[in-house]
């Protein structure tokens, strides 16, 4: 739930997809959010039989179909057998229609989505739901379709809720808060109703990987070229990759890594992979961020492919562990002498592409921001809780020994830039946090303003079983 009030008239569930909003204000709003649920449910309604359809509302000459709601509503019962909200099906039937109308408005004003947008936000559907499912083979099966029929059913609901979207953000680019706003928004709020917050860091670093020197790198490299020409001259390539490669994952399997899609692998390897284009068409030697590949293409499904690969990883030596361990150790010295910042240090030595782009500032990956409570910093890193523990306020860990989840070995500096003890809301510590309230508290009082004044000059129909719906009052009031 929301520690704030939301505005009057305004739907619990519909209320998080009314404006544009960040990971971190989803984190603020709770875990609610309509509007991913619609996408989830509208995917998992597919494979349901449809319902006898009527007409739940209609908008302009935008038409809700019962089954919309109801399929929705049945997937959703499914995935939360506990504490359905009992105005459910209003909500959703709320949210149907906020969205035709965003996109009637949407195309007044020309509001579109690139088709590269949409099949970004598809593909991105479909491998999470594929991970949901255990795999992409067990999603086709559940839902008796391939992926890319699945993709061009559900291409038009997704394009509109993008496009929905996009004239949200349209509406209320423009809404700011001052620290007036701010202090009244906060003055507003009962003392008793003011949020518990527990402790949290602000944690970066500073990472050194040792680097793989030039003589083993070459070496790798005319060991991948020495295998392709044995694939050339007609040995087998399964039996190659079982012997040679270097990728535990798929060695014993002939390094078959089964059907992959777009936007799962290295960029070069994945460029490389669907650049072939007949069964059994092998690659030239590729260069990834992993070594040297050898590509063969197996199969191709429209936009997946079945490949193997062989792997020659360029071996660090101890004497590539040791430079890099002498680097990270001159620049703590450097920090501890007060010669460089910790920022500074960052920019210049970092070599973790992620935090130094960020000034070397954690990103909590629960919230999209950067603190961590202690609970989501045990999920992050179970490593940094004890270093943690001891560090002060503006220092900086001794350089410690570290694997990446991939696996890969480096060393790392740990800033701790700050920390606040558990405490209630106030002004003075959580002024963001509260200010973040504020704006979306605003933004969702302008969409509310804009989708009362629209309605008020449109056509509204709503079935007579949703009379009873508080949400849906702004509707019933306009319904003919």
């Amino acid at each position: 739930m929301m520690p704030f009030a939301v505005p009057e008239g305004e739907s619990e569930v519909c209320r998080v997809n009314l404006f544009p909003i960040s990971k971190k204000q989803m984190k603020i709003l709770g875990r609610f959010g309509l509007g991913l649920m619609l996408t989830y449910l509208s995917m998992a309604a597919a494979a349901q039989p449809r319902l006898v359809d009527k007409v739940a509302g209609i908008v302009d000459d935008r038409i809700v179909l019962w089954s919309d709601v109801e399929t929705q509503y049945a997937q959703y019962a499914y995935q939360n057998e506990a504490n359905l909200p009992p105005t459910l099906r209003c909500d959703i039937l709320d949210q149907l229609l906020t969205d035709k109308l965003l996109n009637r408005q949407a195309e007044i004003d020309s509001v579109t989505v690139s088709d590269d947008e949409v099949e970004a936000k598809l593909d991105q559907n479909i491998r999470a739901f594929a991970n949901a499912a255990g795999s992409l083979e067990k999603l086709e099966e559940y839902y008796g379709k391939s992926a890319l029929e699945i993709k061009d059913e559900f291409r038009p609901d997704i394009r509109d809720r993008m496009v929905a979207q996009k004239e949200r953000e349209t509406i209320v680019k423009d809404i700011k808060v001052t620290p007036s706003d701010v202090a009244l928004f906060f003055e507003k709020i009962p003392k008793d109703s003011l949020p518990y917050f527990n402790s949290e860091l602000e944690l970066g670093e500073l990472v050194v990987y040792p680097k793989v020197n030039k003589e083993v790198r070459d070496y790798s490299r005319q060991k991948a070229a020495d295998l392709l020409k044995r694939i050339k001259n007609g040995e087998d390539f399964a039996a190659l990759a079982s012997a040679y490669s270097d990728d535990p994952g798929s060695a014993e399997q002939g390094g078959d890594l089964g059907f992959v899609n777009r936007g799962e692998m290295d960029v070069d390897f994945e460029a490389a992979a669907f650049a072939l284009k007949n069964p059994n068409e092998v690659s030239d030697v590729v260069e990834s961020s992993f070594g040297y590949h050898i590509i063969q293409l197996i199969e191709r499904r429209g936009d997946r492919i079945h490949i193997r690969h062989i792997l020659i990883k360029p071996k660090i030596t101890s004497a590539d562990v040791s430079k890099a361990a002498n680097l990270i150790d001159s620049v703590y010295q450097l920090i501890q002498a007060g010669k460089i910042t910790f920022t500074a240090a960052v920019a210049k030595f970092s070599e973790e592409d992620q935090t130094k782009s960020n000034a070397g500032l954690l990103m909590n990956p629960n919230t999209g921001g950067n603190e961590f409570e202690p609970a989501d910093l045990a999920q992050y890193d179970q490593s940094l809780v004890p270093i943690t523990d001891t560090l002060q306020v503006g220092a900086v860990s001794r350089p410690l020994a570290f694997r990446t989840r991939q696996g890969t070995a480096g060393f790392r500096i740990i800033y701790l830039k700050s920390r606040t003890p558990p405490h209630q809301a106030n002004l003075n510590d959580d002024y963001d946090r509260i200010q973040q309230y504020a704006l979306v508290r605003k933004q969702a009082e302008a969409v509310n303003k804009w989708i009362k004044d629209r309605i008020s000059r449109s056509y509204v129909f709503i079935a007579p079983e949703y009379k009873n719906c508080k949400v849906l009052e702004k509707w019933s009031s306009k319904s003919q």
